[in-house]
């Protein structure tokens, strides 16, 4: 199994992909780049780039020095500015001016972006407690779902990692593998992992920006965050999470 593993991570996609079997190939229409929101739903329209004036900004190789995973938050709650600035940092829209417009701020193999940003926001400014899902195309929030003891709903879920329920907001990030399979078939699963880890090392550096910290967390109860999310474990699933909060001083941790 060991070695089956390995030779997966060596594998290249053109190695592994017979792209003549793909739904691209085959003139499928592509996967949606961005989840429908239900109907009738109440998008919340997130501050915009260049409308920041709370972001005081570090240059690029202090955010990288200063990198590190932090468990210890005060709390002090995230403002609507700073969680807006988070989010497009992960996954927002970069400026273009081509026709195409899901170019974001993170790479993604073929720019198909198979992952999904929710929000589980315990003390954001402007925001009630609950579990939000982020429009990328839209620079929005939709709410999806609320839960009374939502802090204790994802420590638990997340094996008894109390941090994952202290911070501000946790980031948990979900899978949408047709959107990636259109493409590259059952390379997939390699590519979508990769784009999972651009999507939090932006988390990481963002954070340093405003005072944040931030520990990416991959041990959880698969089916637990998925059932709290309302993903339905098949054709989309958690793959990745991370809590923020402020940080009362720059202690490092491991």
């Amino acid at each position: 199994m060991t070695h089956n593993h390995r030779d997966f991570l060596k594998d290249s996609i053109r190695k592994r992909v017979d792209f003549s079997q793909t739904g691209q190939s085959r003139g499928m229409a592509a996967p949606p780049p961005q989840k429908p929101c239900p109907p009738g739903a109440q998008k919340i329209v997130l501050a915009a780039p260049g409308s920041w004036r709370s972001i005081p900004g570090v240059s690029l190789e202090a955010a990288i020095a200063r990198r590190r995973s932090r468990r210890l938050y005060t709390k002090e709650a995230l403002s609507f500015e700073e969680l807006s600035f988070l989010l497009w940092a992960t996954q927002g829209l970069r400026p273009t001016n081509s026709t195409y417009k899901n170019f974001r701020t993170v790479p993604s193999a073929g720019c198909r972006h198979a992952v999904e940003t929710y929000i589980a926001a315990f003390r954001v400014t402007g925001l009630e407690k609950a579990i939000y899902r982020y429009l990328p195309l839209d620079h929005a929030l939709v709410e999806v779902v609320r839960h009374a003891g939502l802090e204790g709903h994802l420590s638990e879920a997340a094996l008894g990692q109390r941090f994952c329920g202290s911070g501000a907001a946790t980031f948990i990030w979900t899978a949408i593998p047709a959107r990636m399979e259109w493409r590259y078939g059952e390379a997939s699963a390699k590519v979508i992992a990769l784009d999972a880890g651009h999507i939090c090392q932006n988390l990481y550096l963002a954070c340093e920006n405003i005072g944040c910290g931030t520990c990416a967390v991959a041990a959880y109860d698969q089916e637990r965050v998925d059932e709290v999310l309302g993903a339905d474990g098949e054709d989309e699933f958690t793959i990745y999470m991370a809590p923020v909060g402020k940080v009362a001083d720059r202690l490092e941790e491991e």
